[in-house]
């Protein structure tokens, strides 16, 4: 229970090439699981998230909550990359990875573990990508999965604001070490949320209602954001995990996106968000499309794509709805 760590013994493979030796995975349980497993739900944590589901997706995840670890035995992995506890750069030596190698090295775990039954995979924006992946290549059985606020592909603007975190990494002299590049960091976050998040919603929470010539409250709010960040993770995580999500195309090697969502015939739940600028709703009705038993539903938010994270009343219903129709 809690936090865990397990260790692979063989050098595990990466698609682009390369190897990591001694893969670490760190990741919560909460729970117990049932003699049949059919208990099983499977979380995939988004970018700069944790394996601690309970804490970071509170009002789904939790005591008295849809997900109740009294009913359900729920487990989330820590992703390749990310600095809570699995195999992390401390250089830029470090091999690139992809979506495709975050979901190989958790399907290992899965075996490790002997899960072979999955009532539920689900995950939201680049947890919603590993989901994807990880459902494709899993060879046990998963009965339902439910992809939030995410694509097949990821999009050329997408790929052009993570170029632009990039740069801004890049740009403070001291990256490229574990401990260095946080000013870079920093800038790097606040390109993020100016895009997680919408102008409504900056306008609503950051007005300022007087006649300052300085100390605007956006200001504060994205320097306080940088701040929060750089205390809880680095810049080079946040680097190479940016590197993996513009390497996300479910579609590669498998004749195309289409081709390769027409083999996931388990019942999936997709879902968008209305005012999502970054991953927006085509995205996900592609997805509902293409998949055999996808349908589509979505979310309305103020909060563009961090809705995903906040509007867990709405996801509680979709999601509820959408496991009564298959169970």
């Amino acid at each position: 229970m809690g936090k865990q760590v397990w260790k692979y013994d063989q050098p595990f493979a990466l698609e682009k090439g390369g190897t990591i030796d001694q893969l670490t995975l760190a990741y919560h349980t909460y729970g117990e699981i049932n003699e049949d497993q059919s208990n099983v739900v499977w979380v995939f944590h988004a970018l700069t998230a944790n394996s601690d589901v309970l804490d970071w997706w509170k009002g789904l995840f939790g005591q008295g909550h849809l997900f109740d670890p009294a009913e359900y035995f729920i487990i989330c992995v820590n992703t390749i990359g990310s600095p809570y506890g699995s195999s992390v750069p401390h250089d830029l030596n470090f091999p690139e990875f992809t979506v495709r190698d975050v979901a190989e090295s958790q399907i290992l775990l899965a075996n490790h573990l002997g899960v072979e039954r999955i009532h539920l995979a689900i995950g939201g924006s680049f947890g919603g990508s590993q989901a994807l992946e990880f459902t494709y290549s899993f060879s046990g059985s998963i009965e339902q999965l439910v992809l939030v606020a995410c694509g097949a592909k990821e999009s050329a603007w997408g790929i052009a604001i993570h170029s632009a975190q990039r740069l801004a990494l890049q740009s403070d002299q001291t990256f490229g070490t574990l401990e260095g590049g946080t000013n870079g960091l920093k800038a790097a976050r606040a390109i993020g949320m100016l895009h997680y998040r919408t102008d409504e919603a900056f306008n609503k929470t950051q007005s300022d209602h007087d006649d300052r010539i300085s100390e605007f409250s956006a200001d504060k709010y994205l320097q306080y954001q940088g701040d929060k960040l750089v205390k809880r993770f680095n810049a080079l995580s946040y680097y190479y995990l940016h590197k993996c999500l513009d390497a996300h195309n479910f579609g590669r090697g498998r004749w195309s996106v289409s081709n390769a969502l027409q083999e996931i015939d388990v019942p999936t739940l997709v879902v968008g968000i209305s005012t999502d600028r970054l991953v927006p709703t085509t995205m996900q009705k592609e997805l509902a499309e293409h998949l055999p038993n996808g349908i589509y539903k979505e979310i309305d938010s103020e909060y563009g794509h961090d809705g995903f994270l906040i509007e867990t009343e709405q996801l509680t219903h979709l999601i509820q709805s959408f496991l009564t129709q298959n169970n």
